[in-house]
């Protein structure tokens, strides 16, 4: 659980794991965040590359701001 301002968030994603019978390796895909996917030769293998994959995917990147930007820092827990 994670607080912005004072209000709770509660963030729920999806994964999605799936076996290639073609390849024989296992993929991973959160659908609602665009690019962030994995694969690996096991389900487990491939589930916990994905949680590696997410935190690369919310890790945050230099942006230019205008100086009348703010910016906030959040941590979903």
């Amino acid at each position: 659980m994670a607080y912005f301002g004072g209000v709770k968030l509660n963030l729920k994603l999806r994964l999605l794991v799936e076996h290639d019978k073609e390849t024989g390796r296992w993929s991973a895909v959160f659908p609602e965040l665009p690019g962030c996917t994995s694969a690996g030769d096991t389900e487990a293998e491939a589930t916990a590359n994905a949680y590696k994959a997410l935190e690369l995917w919310f890790e945050p990147s230099p942006l230019p701001a205008s100086s009348h930007a703010k910016w906030f820092e959040l941590t979903v827990t």
